[in-house]
Order: C-alpha cells, then structure tokens, then sequence
C-alpha cells in the first residue's frame, strides 16, 4: 500500500472512466496497489498477437526455451518488464524480486529430470545402419 498520496505515471496515456485522458494514476495514502502479474505476462501489446501460445524451441536447436525469450526473437516492448527472469514479472523485479526464484527453477529442473529419467529411448534403426555425415 502507498504510504503518502502519490501519483504514478503511465508509459502510454489511457482514458478513465469519466473519459478524460490521463498520463498518470493518483493513489491515495494506505491505498493497495494491485500488480495483475499473469495479465501482464500474457498481454498481447508487450508479448505480440501470439502470447497466449507456448512455441516451445526444441533442446536440439541449442536452447530448450519458448521461442519468444531467445535472442532477437523478444517482442521491442518486453524489455520493460522487470523480472529478474526472462523480461516475465512472475517473480517480479528489483529490491523486492522474490528470494526463491532460483530455488523455484531447480525444482522445476529436478521435477523433469525425476520424470525423465524412467523413460526408456530407442532408436528406430539399429546403430550399424546409422552413418556420421558432416555438413
């Protein structure tokens, strides 16, 4: 909540109820300030029209991430977001960014793996058939 009355500008000005155009949002002393985290992660302007989609880069390409946090392939407005994690608020940013987030992307990690490791892979052709070319 705001310890004294403020005002908070805005990047890009919105019309309010009343209709008028505004530059900035007026919060009262002791007023909760609500962050909507997943509307942000997922809104079309900062992300683009595919936002809502996982286009998830297979391991084989170099870099098992969604295809919209490589290098050159982010959305110009992404860069705004201050998340200490891929441009995504999730675990918010600066002086209070949350303290567990690496704790968080380790379970995530050992959870794969525990999955991972009962599946058995078989190739579809014996070894002796497969050749090394170069390219």
């Amino acid at each position: 909540s705001a310890g004294q009355d403020t005002s908070i500008p805005v990047g890009t000005p919105y019309i309010d109820k009343k209709g008028v155009e505004r530059t900035e949002i007026n919060v009262g002393a002791r007023e909760e300030i609500v962050i909507p985290i997943t509307l942000i992660n997922r809104d079309k302007e900062i992300w683009g029209e595919d936002a809502e989609e996982f286009k998830y880069v297979p391991k084989s390409s170099g870099s098992p991430l969604p295809e919209r946090w490589l290098e050159g392939n982010t959305h110009p407005r992404s860069s705004e977001i201050p998340g200490v994690f891929s441009s995504i608020l999730t675990f918010l940013g600066g002086p209070r960014a949350c303290i567990g987030y690496r704790f968080a992307l380790v379970e995530m990690k050992i959870l794969i793996f525990a999955l991972l490791r009962n599946i058995a892979v078989e190739l579809p052709n014996p070894v002796s058939e497969i050749e090394k070319k170069s390219l």
